[in-house]
C-alpha cells in the first residue's frame, strides 16, 4: 500500500506540473516539444533502470556520466560510414559498458572496497580512457544509420523512447518474475538471510553492476547518435540525474525496495521539470539548484519513509 501510494503521488504531481506548465507555456503541449520531451526523458530513462538494479542491492554507482562519454566515443569509432554494420558499434559500445560494470563489481565484492570508491575511481578512469581514445576531440563522420538511432521515429514515436520502452519492460519482467531478479531484492533486503538462504551474494552484486554499466553503454550508445558525434565531454552530471529519478520513484537507497515503474515515473517526472525550466527560460545556474534541491529532498523522503 505504500509503494501504490507513493506512485499515486507521483502521477498527482506530474499532473500538477502539466498542468501548471501548460497554463504558463502554451507551447508546452505541442507536439514538438512533447516528441522532443519524450527524447530528453529516454536518456536519463535509460540510465535510471540501469541504476534501479544497483540500488536495489544496496550499492551505487558514481561512473554512469564518464560511462556514457566512454561508450558514445567507442560506438562512434565504428560507427563511419561503409566500415561496420550498425550493430558493431552498439554491441562494442555495450559490451565496453558491461566491462566496466564487471570490473567495478568485481573490485567491491572481492576487494571488500566500498561502492562509492569504487565506482568513484572508475568514474574518473573511464573519463581519462575516454580523452585517450578521442585525443581530446569530438569523433565526428558518422553514417546516417547510426545517427537514424537517436533521430529516426517509429511509427511517430522517437526511436530513443521505444529504447528505453523496451528496456524497462525487460528489466521489470526480469526483477519480478526471474529467479536472479528476486535474488537482487533479497540482498538488498537483508544480505545475511539471502547468503544463508543459498544465494551467492558476491555474483549477484557483480550481475546488477555489469547489467547497469551495460545499460550505460546503450545510453552512450543513444547519445553519441542523437548529437551525431562521441563527444569525450558528454555526460557530466548524467549519473545524479538517473540516481534522483531511481530515489523519486520509490527505491530505496538501502536496497531491497522499488522497481522498475517507480523508476519510469521518477524519470519522467526529472524530465518535465528539466522541460518546464527551459521553456520558462531559468538560467542553467537555478537549474542546477533546483536539481540539487531534488536530490537532498528525495534522499530526505527515502530517510524518512525508513522510519
Amino acid at each position: 500500500m505504500k509503494s501504490l501510494s507513493g506512485k499515486l503521488g507521483l502521477v498527482i504531481a506530474l499532473a500538477l506540473i502539466f498542468a501548471a506548465l501548460s497554463i504558463a507555456k502554451p507551447n508546452f503541449l505541442t507536439v514538438g516539444n512533447l516528441v522532443n520531451l519524450l527524447r530528453q526523458i529516454s536518456m536519463n530513462g535509460i540510465l535510471a533502470v540501469g541504476v534501479t538494479y544497483v540500488l536495489l542491492t544496496g550499492g551505487v554507482d558514481l561512473s554512469l556520466g564518464s560511462l556514457v562519454a566512454l561508450t558514445g566515443v567507442i560506438a562512434a569509432c565504428f560507427a563511419h560510414p561503409g566500415e561496420y554494420p550498425l550493430i558493431v558499434p552498439v554491441l562494442m559500445a555495450i559490451f565496453a559498458g558491461a566491462g566496466c560494470g564487471l570490473l567495478s563489481g568485481f573490485v567491491i565484492t572481492r576487494g571488500r572496497v566500498a561502492p562509492f570508491i569504487v565506482t568513484l575511481g572508475m568514474m574518473t578512469a573511464a573519463r581519462g580512457l575516454t580523452l585517450v581514445i578521442s585525443g581530446g576531440k569530438p569523433v565526428s563522420n558518422l553514417s546516417r544509420e547510426f545517427t537514424a538511432m537517436g533521430s529516426g521515429d517509429l511509427f511517430g514515436i522517437p526511436l530513443p523512447s521505444v529504447i528505453f520502452a523496451a528496456v524497462a519492460l525487460a528489466s521489470h519482467v526480469f526483477l519480478r518474475n526471474i529467479q536472479l531478479g528476486r535474488y537482487i531484492y533479497a540482498v538488498g533486503g537483508n544480505e545475511n538471510a539471502a547468503r544463508a538462504s543459498g544465494v551467492h551474494v558476491e555474483r549477484v552484486k557483480v550481475f546488477a553492476y555489469t547489467v547497469c554499466a551495460a545499460l550505460a553503454g546503450l545510453a552512450g550508445v543513444v547519445l553519441a547518435s542523437r548529437i551525431t558525434t562521441g563527444q569525450p565531454n558528454a555526460g557530466i552530471g548524467y549519473e545524479l540525474d538517473a540516481i534522483a529519478a531511481v530515489v523519486i520513484g520509490g527505491t530505496s537507497l538501502n536496497g531491497g525496495v522499488g522497481g522498475v515503474g517507480g523508476t519510469i515515473l521518477g524519470a519522467l517526472l526529472m524530465g518535465v521539470i528539466n522541460n518546464g525550466l527551459d521553456l520558462l527560460n531559468v538560467s542553467s545556474y537555478y537549474q542546477q539548484i533546483v536539481k540539487g534541491l531534488i536530490i537532498v529532498g528525495s534522499v530526505w523522503l527515502d530517510r524518512r519513509q525508513e522510519k
